[in-house]
């Protein structure tokens, strides 16, 4: 959910993420970009990205306005969760093999 509480951004078995507009309680975009179930999702705090963990062992920026994907992290095995710091810059991703990545979302890219 987004920090102001008007979006939230779903993941789902189907490998797509879902942008809802809580207001209105209707369904803005599907973004499809993964090969395996989507497990976590996390938004920027000036809820311009959205940044999902997925069982494809990949880690996706999206621009939640143009529903597009940006940047793409790749792991060594199926990704599990993943958080955004407070200041937008930092994202932590769990692996399921135990291992935390600690990465950097610079302009829209991770690093």
């Amino acid at each position: 959910m987004s920090p102001n509480g008007k979006i939230a951004v779903s993941g789902s078995d189907d490998n797509t993420l879902k942008v809802w507009d809580l207001q209105q309680g209707t369904e803005i975009s599907t973004l499809t970009g993964h090969h395996s179930f989507v497990r976590a999702v996390a938004i920027t705090p000036d809820e311009k990205i959205a940044i999902s963990a997925s069982d494809d062992e990949t880690l996706k920026a999206w621009d939640l306005e143009k529903g597009t994907e940006i940047s793409t992290f790749i792991g060594e095995s199926p990704l599990s969760c993943c958080v955004v710091s407070l200041n937008g810059l930092t994202i932590v991703v769990g692996e399921q093999s135990g291992r935390l990545h600690f990465l950097r979302l610079e302009g829209g890219d991770i690093q």
